[in-house]
């Protein structure tokens, strides 16, 4: 197994790991690397004036940090700008590689550090959430005692991955993807600055587009496929990055998909057509294409949410339980892996019968609504457990549903001015189809006809 890696006090020259691998043939991403707080790229929530995060940084305040979010938004930064603003040393540990045994080093040498010369040390330990339940035991006395200034990230849910008695210890900060404009200035800052590419090529609007489509929020992925450009164009004799340049260096078409213009809702537009009309192939393909393209996966499972009700309904009605699922599952886990839970739901949705029902029905109730058709609540239905309501007629001839021989009764639910209306009109198709036959039978029982 590996051990851990460390640094010197930051700044200090011929630093480790983060704060001495910034040198010429160093990764564009590690030389690029914010050294502040105000470098780092989005974060907004993290960063006000007060909030705990520079509360931690600006003020020294010894206390260790859990950091959640997608892979590039900043984790292993956050840990490299506070052990430099610190000014306290800097051990990284991989959950990868280390052992309980090089947890135990790092956190003993950190004490020992602490003891003989006064110099605080910011432990990183990156994808906690690999670690064991031992192996995050083994966290603890150097968190309790404050050895170490923990910093510990995870792209898993932490609630889930990291065992409470560390939880309890630590402050826990959620990330969340860049922005395209966050990234966009990642890109443009590393072109020109001196630690990156100090102006060495020049990016096209188009090609610089490609770019952060391709990111997916991940600043990281940006650099990188920003140098690979570069080196790209520099090889073909150029010192100009256009779209075919960067096609070529990161072997990824660009997929033509403005999400704020025609593409973005044409394609989501198809999407949708081609589930309600039961493609499973051609809703991939558009599924396929939105994810290439960096559509926020958010916005893809709501769509499947609306369409579980608006074009399945109760024809099947675990379609909406599926759709909110694959919702819930990619905010739990973000891309690449949240693509299969979408295209789960995609594929089952498009082959699920198909109802227009639920949003016929509730159209129609709004409509009557809108028309002024609202009438009074009947008295048996009103409320009936404050003093004097019965001397008005509330609830006195209401009749409890349960006291039928089926659990139904004839009664009179509707206001008056929509006494015969009839919202739900179920289909024949799917599941729906034994709905619609238990319906008839209680609308026969509930209005005594």
């Amino acid at each position: 197994m590996g051990g851990p890696s460390t640094s010197a006090g930051a700044g200090a020259p011929g630093a480790g790991t983060l704060a001495g691998n910034q040198h010429g043939s160093a990764p564009l991403a590690v030389r690029m690397r914010p050294e502040t707080l105000e470098e780092l790229a989005g974060q907004q929530q993290l960063l006000a004036p007060g909030s705990p995060l520079r509360r931690l940084v600006e003020g020294d305040q010894p206390m260790s940090l859990l950091l959640w979010g997608p892979p590039g938004t900043g984790k292993t930064t956050i840990a490299s700008i506070l052990s430099r603003q610190t000014q306290r040393g800097f051990v990284e540990v991989s959950a990868v590689t280390a052992g309980v045994k090089e947890v135990r080093a790092a956190i003993d040498a950190a004490r020992r550090r602490l003891a003989t010369t006064g110099e605080e040390t910011v432990l990183f330990v990156d994808e906690v959430h690999r670690f064991t339940k031992a192996q995050q035991d083994a966290l603890l006395p150097g968190v309790e005692n404050r050895w170490v200034t923990l910093v510990a990230a995870t792209t898993e849910n932490p609630f889930f991955s990291v065992i409470s008695p560390l939880l309890s210890r630590s402050l826990l900060l959620t990330l969340t993807s860049l922005t395209d404009d966050d990234v966009r200035g990642v890109i443009e800052r590393a072109v020109t600055d001196p630690r990156g590419l100090d102006g060495r090529v020049t990016l096209d609007d188009e090609a610089l587009a490609h770019l952060v489509r391709l990111a997916g929020g991940d600043a990281r992925r940006a650099l990188t496929y920003l140098e690979a450009a570069a080196g790209a164009a520099e090889s073909l004799g150029t010192d100009h990055v256009d779209v075919p340049t960067a096609e070529r260096a990161v072997d990824r078409a660009a997929v033509r998909y403005d999400r704020q213009g025609d593409q973005h809702y044409d394609v989501t537009s198809a999407f949708i057509k081609s589930i309600r009309g039961s493609d499973a192939d051609a809703a991939l393909h558009y599924l396929a294409r939105m994810v290439e393209a960096g559509e926020d996966p958010r916005f893809i499972a709501r769509r499947l949410v609306i369409l579980a009700s608006e074009d399945i309904g109760l024809a099947d009605p675990t379609a909406l339980t599926t759709a909110v699922a694959a919702a819930q599952a990619v905010q739990l886990i973000g891309l690449p892996e949240g693509r299969l839970s979408l295209a789960q739901a995609v594929i089952a949705l498009a082959v699920a019968p198909k109802s227009n029902a639920v949003i016929a029905a509730i159209d129609a109730a709004q409509a009557d609504v809108r028309a002024g058709k609202v009438g009074t609540v009947p008295a048996h239905l009103r409320d009936g457990h404050y003093p004097g309501s019965k001397d008005l007629g509330h609830g006195t001839s209401y009749r409890y549903a349960h006291d039928g021989e089926f659990g139904v009764v004839e009664q009179d639910y509707a206001p008056d001015v929509v006494a015969d209306a009839v919202y739900y009109r179920p289909t024949s198709l799917g599941a729906e189809a034994a709905v619609k036959q238990r319906w008839e039978k209680l609308r026969r029982i509930v209005r005594g006809r």
